[in-house]
């Protein structure tokens, strides 16, 4: 039977083995993401009506108990946050795309919010936290040219705030020692009282994403 792949004859490269190894395991925690999602982002894709009892009751089962350390020293957990909405992402200061990328975009929305834009919190937890220190993150977060609060703590807090809010970060080896963060890359917008009211998804459209943050502070 003739070569389907005629093109692929050579071995390929370190280096193009590594993309390919990349790209199944971005394509195999896509998958997962998938089925674990499916069931936000039926209950709270843009222009639905109010969610169902189903929908709160599962809205109860994101978030929870949580505490770490902002720039200045102190103290935040679950608690703090209470009393004002938030959106709340996980990533790391080194991450080269989805990281920048999102929280320019958040502050791009919140400033499009006008006076509304006050009324939420955005927070940037770090699940690097034995690179990222609270120092590395509160400068981090100032390059973005809007109020963020940065977090992280030690690895036992850091997991324990990602596993309250269902979401997953991996370290992935690079060459010479190094490593990257595969992390979850959704935005989750919290309400007052620290539950769950949606999620704004990497792909999402601006006007989509802009609706669900009236939302959450209207």
């Amino acid at each position: 039977m003739a070569d389907p792949f005629p093109e692929l004859e050579d071995e390929p490269s370190p280096e193009r083995r590594a993309e390919g190894l990349k790209t199944l395991r971005l394509a195999l925690w896509g998958a997962v993401a998938l089925v674990v999602g499916i069931g936000l982002v039926a209950m709270f894709a843009p222009d639905r009506s109010p969610p169902s009892a189903g929908a709160a009751a599962y809205s109860d089962s994101i978030g929870g108990p949580f505490s770490l350390t902002a720039p200045d020293g102190s103290r935040v957990t679950d608690q703090t946050l209470k009393g004002t909405p938030f959106a709340i992402f996980f990533g790391f200061t080194r991450c080269p795309d989805v990281c920048p990328t999102t929280l320019s975009r958040m502050a791009q929305l919140r400033k499009q919010l006008g006076p509304d834009g006050d009324k939420f919190r955005i927070v940037f937890v770090s699940v690097d936290p034995g690179y990222d220190t609270p120092q590395d993150i509160g400068r981090y977060v100032e390059l973005f040219g809007t109020p963020i609060l940065g977090l992280t703590g030690t690895d036992k807090e850091v997991d324990a705030a990602v596993k309250a809010y269902r979401a997953f970060y991996q370290k992935v080896p690079t060459k010479g020692g190094d490593y990257t963060i595969d992390h979850t890359a959704s935005v989750y917008l919290m309400d007052a009282s620290g539950r769950l009211q949606s999620i704004i998804a990497y792909d999402e459209t601006n006007p989509s994403a802009l609706a669900k943050l009236k939302r959450l502070v209207g």
